[in-house]
C-alpha cells in the first residue's frame, strides 16, 4: 500500500471555495472510484487556509493510473485558481 498525504495552502479565504469545486467536479468520488483506491478524503486542517487530503493506493501501478486521468488534471486546473502551495508526504505500508 501506498499513502500519500496532501496539504494544500490554500489562497487567503479560498479553503471552501476550493473544497466546493472538488466536490462540484467529483473529483473526490471519481478518485475513489478508480481501481485500486482504498481511501481519498478531504479534510479541512488545522490552519485556516489548510486543506488536508488522505490517499491511500493498493500500488504504484495504481496511482499511475490516477495521475493520468482527467479528474486529476481537472484537479490541476482548480489548484492554480485556489491553492498557493501543495506538499505531499508519500509512505509505503512497510514504512508504518
Amino acid at each position: 500500500m501506498i499513502i500519500l498525504l496532501v496539504r494544500y495552502k490554500c489562497k487567503p479565504r479560498r479553503r471552501n471555495d476550493f473544497f466546493e469545486a472538488i466536490k462540484k467536479e467529483r473529483v473526490d468520488e471519481l478518485s475513489m472510484a478508480e481501481k485500486g483506491n482504498i481511501r481519498y478524503e478531504y479534510s479541512f486542517g488545522v490552519e485556516e487556509n489548510e486543506l488536508i487530503l488522505t490517499e491511500i493506493w493498493e500500488d504504484e501501478a495504481a496511482i499511475e493510473v490516477h495521475k493520468n486521468s482527467a479528474h486529476f488534471a481537472r484537479l490541476g486546473d482548480l489548484k492554480t485558481e485556489f491553492v498557493e502551495n501543495t506538499e505531499i508526504a508519500k509512505f509505503s505500508a512497510n514504512q508504518i
